[in-house]
């Protein structure tokens, strides 16, 4: 029987500097995930984690606003969709109307 492997637990440090040092160097991901002994894919995915523009190293980004942002939106599509089923309805009214 095989044994499964505990998964590896990184520090928020480590991984930011290991975020840090992919970004700034010269040489691919693939390479500094080697030589840090992690999987590339990790590190791609912690990349896209810690390295945004519009947020700093280590922090989570608060979501509440965007699920706000998207109920408002869909009530605005729909709203958006009405107004549009009744502009086809009139204009297909007028349409007869004219023939």
């Amino acid at each position: 029987m095989s044994e499964k492997k505990k998964p590896v637990e990184y520090t928020a440090e480590f991984r930011a500097s290991a975020v840090k040092l992919a970004v700034e160097s010269a040489q691919p991901v693939s390479q500094t995930a080697k030589e840090l002994g992690v999987n590339k894919n990790t590190l791609y995915t912690w990349i896209g984690q810690y390295h945004r523009p519009d947020k700093r190293q280590g922090e989570k980004v608060e979501d509440e606003h965007i699920y706000g942002e998207v109920k408002r939106l869909r009530i605005e599509t729909r709203r958006l969709k009405e107004e549009r089923d009744i502009l086809k309805k009139a204009a297909a009214y007028f349409a007869r109307s004219m023939a």
